[in-house]
């Protein structure tokens, strides 16, 4: 009798451990299927992100982005007959950007810049026949008729290049400056105005511009909302061809997005 329960215990014993056994390779096997997942995950984890998603910045070294919606006006330009002027753009159409993780944002990038430079009455921009020489003249004028809904307007669009070097200055409050190499690819002016209840408007384009020309920016944000600052040396116009316009500042809002 004794034998027979000794039997019985061991057997029950052993059933005990092929029990445990399995509960532990089965969970192994899940423990291990759970890893892999994870795995997978991360490797499928993109490294481009679109405008306004969360941004992993504690997490991510390299990401490709469009960012730097900006517009402005002008708070300073070279010639003293310009009423005022206007820009807006994307500094980044895409960019390449690297997070060192510690505060500091380094990208390089292509982007478009359009800006509108308007004239002071009487002044409008003009240019003679079978000549590329733009110059400063004055609206037409008859006796007895006033000129009505005047407006010049020299328009510039261009595809930038920015370097940009974003610091972080305390939470959420960066200060972001860029150089900014332009390629001035179309201009044309734009003149508008009534006499005699008559519209008359004229457009001409095949200017010659500077084809290349360098700008400097400068941005303070919170939570990628802030204002910006741009400084243009350069020349509209390649001497002889036009009024001379250069330094020109404008100040406008900026979203890094």
């Amino acid at each position: 009798m004794k034998r027979i329960t000794l039997i019985i215990a061991a057997m029950f014993a052993m059933a005990q451990i092929n029990a445990a056994t399995t509960d532990a390779a089965v969970n192994n096997e899940s423990a291990t299927a759970t890893q892999v997942a994870d795995v997978v995950d991360q490797n499928e984890e993109s490294i481009v992100r679109l405008p306004f998603a969360k941004k992993d910045e504690d997490q991510k070294h390299w990401s490709i982005t469009p960012s730097g919606f900006y517009m402005g006006l002008g708070v300073k330009n070279g010639l003293d007959i310009i009423n005022n002027t206007f820009e807006v753009g994307l500094l980044n159409v895409i960019a390449v950007n690297y997070n060192s993780l510690h505060g500091q944002n380094v990208s390089l990038g292509v982007g478009i810049h359009h800006r509108s430079y308007s004239f002071k009455r009487p002044n409008m921009l003009a240019r003679g026949e079978n000549s590329q020489i733009v110059f400063v003249d004055t609206y037409p004028t008859e006796a007895g008729d006033a000129i009505k809904k005047r407006s010049s307007n020299l328009n510039l669009w261009a595809v930038e290049f920015p370097l940009m070097f974003k610091q972080r200055i305390v939470k959420k409050l960066d200060i972001t400056v860029a150089g900014i190499l332009n390629w001035n690819v179309f201009a044309r002016v734009d003149n508008h105005y009534e006499m005699n209840k008559i519209e008359s408007e004229t457009r001409f384009k095949n200017l010659k511009q500077n084809k290349v020309n360098f700008d400097v920016m400068g941005a303070l944000t919170w939570d990628d909302l802030g204002i910006y600052c741009r400084y243009t040396p350069g020349k509209f116009f390649k001497d002889g061809f036009g009024p001379k316009i250069n330094n020109t500042w404008t100040l406008g809002l900026f979203l890094a997005l």
